[in-house]
């Protein structure tokens, strides 16, 4: 049964359950079966928009996202997420990709973006539900192979790819959810994930099909520890869905413990990995809850192995597993050949199943060396390293320089291309700090032009800067590093190994 038809049953069974609180403002699920159908009625009657056209849905933690979302689904078409906290820059490289036949605009969309398509606003989608609109046959849906969203990545030439995910890949995963670890229904889950990270799917899906509620975290309350300390009490969510990192900023609120949070039973983490320190920290405040620890690229739809991180596992091991395999999905560890390694040897994961995407958005060359056959079946190549024992598989870090920073999937080349693109740098590379195999901090060495700054701080400040206004936040490097030359290798390409040595020496 495919998404839309599961999310119906759901809302024909307790109407007026919640579906999302946000501040003092509550929704139903009547509330968002009107407005989806709504939209989807309007995408419907669209004269130039053609099935499987992508829909770019732009905002924050709102609940005209989530209707967005659902609504663009009914009507037969895949959503583009894109938080609005997303640079201009960056927009621009999403939209140029992309090509959405539509944007719909849950926040103030940048005047300053070009784009060759229609925009609907708020208000637009307000106005389409007093409008007279009928409800699509769910027949119309999004299902089986088709796309039904998108979520855009760092890419290594400084162009974002766009992951595509079908109806089955994220199927396989919802199912996987509610058969691996025994969630109640109709629970209440943190949204902290923006929806432009795939880890969002992970508590938006899971809530949805099982009748539960939605709490999203804003981003102020996010960036502003006392706010985020404050706020958390109050959501009383029971499902918690994060990345380590965001975890560790939690526990340094001493009231951060079970006693305080008597209905948390579940703790779920993706994203990059969790630390023996972390969890431990965790285990010891919350004792009796659930803690699990999960694996997986977007490019497999969020998650496909899993581990409950108990006691007993945290005596036995300096290094968390990350999990054993889902039962649908294939997973095997190869030389550099392709050839499969035997257990305990440390080789590329590759991951296979319903739940690997059919490839990039718009982009067959990177397709084509991401995705291949691998002993007759669709295969994603991960670049992560692994190792595996009696079934349990271990993360042992990246095969290339792209890594896991604060939960997001990040190339260092990208954040290289941006500031390459800086008017005062000649040339940059960035490598990371590591605290162990964790990402610590990024430090970028770079080889500047003749500048009229004195003082190498007020040239950092001004680097930074600009580099903002290009990238991501958690791709703007911590510390910068001014050299006359990078070290070059015996091929004449840049030695970033060097440079990640020196960092880490």
């Amino acid at each position: 049964m495919n998404i839309i038809k599961q999310l119906t049953q759901v809302t024909q069974a307790n109407p007026l359950a919640p579906v999302y609180k946000i501040a003092d403002k509550g929704y139903s699920y009547e509330d968002l079966q009107r407005q989806s159908d709504a939209l989807a009625y309007q995408l419907n009657q669209h004269e130039t928009l053609t099935r499987q056209a992508p829909i770019l849905v732009y905002g924050g933690m709102s609940f005209d996202m989530l209707a967005s979302f659902i609504g663009a689904m009914k009507a037969g078409h895949p959503y583009i997420p894109v938080d609005s906290q997303t640079p201009i820059e960056r927009l621009q490289q999403i939209i140029t990709v992309a090509q959405p036949a539509l944007i719909i605009a849950a926040a103030p969309f940048p005047t300053e973006i070009t784009r060759n398509c229609s925009l609907y606003t708020c208000d637009d989608l307000q106005r389409f539900t007093t409008n007279r609109f009928e409800a699509l046959p769910v027949e119309t849906a999004v299902t089986g192979d088709e796309i039904v969203y998108v979520i855009f990545t760092s890419g290594t030439t400084g162009a974002p790819k766009g992951v595509q995910i079908s109806e089955s890949n994220l199927i396989s995963f919802t199912n996987w959810m509610q058969t691996t670890f025994d969630l109640p229904q109709q629970q209440r889950f943190l949204a902290q994930a923006p929806y432009s990270f795939d880890l969002s799917v992970m508590h938006l899906y899971p809530a949805l099909l099982t009748g539960g509620q939605l709490m999203p975290l804003t981003k102020a309350a996010t960036t502003n520890f006392k706010l985020l300390f404050e706020t958390l009490p109050t959501l009383e969510v029971s499902v918690w869905v994060s990345t380590p990192s965001f975890m560790d900023i939690c526990l340094m609120d001493a009231q951060f413990v079970q006693e305080q949070y008597p209905q948390l039973t579940h703790f779920f983490f993706c994203g990059e990995e969790l630390t023996v320190k972390t969890a431990q920290k965790l285990q010891e405040r919350f004792p009796t809850a659930r803690i699990f620890n999960t694996y997986g690229p977007t490019e497999a739809t969020v998650a496909v192995t899993q581990i409950e991180v108990t006691p007993t596992l945290l005596n036995e091991v300096n290094r968390l597993p990350i999990g054993y395999a889902k039962v649908d999905t294939p997973i095997v560890i190869v030389d550099e050949q392709l050839n499969e390694v035997a257990d305990g040897e440390v080789g590329e994961l590759l991951i296979g199943g319903p739940a690997v995407s059919r490839g990039y958005l718009n982009n067959s060359e990177k397709t084509t060396e991401a995705f291949i056959k691998y002993q007759g079946q669709h295969t994603y190549r991960t670049g992560d390293l692994g190792r595996r024992e009696e079934g349990l598989f271990y993360y042992q870090g990246r095969r290339d320089f792209q890594l896991k920073y604060k939960g997001y999937r990040i190339e260092l080349e990208d954040i290289d291309h941006n500031i390459e693109q800086l008017a005062l740098v000649e040339h940059a590379s960035v490598v990371a700090k590591l605290n162990g195999t964790k990402v610590q901090s990024l430090v970028a060495y770079v080889v500047v032009k003749t500048h009229p700054y004195e003082k190498v701080t007020q040239l950092t400040q001004q680097l930074k800067h600009e580099l903002g206004l290009l990238v991501n936040d958690y791709m703007v490097p911590t510390r910068w590093v001014y050299v006359e030359e990078l070290p070059l290798s015996l091929n004449g390409k840049v030695d970033r190994k060097a440079l990640m040595n020196e960092v880490n020496q």
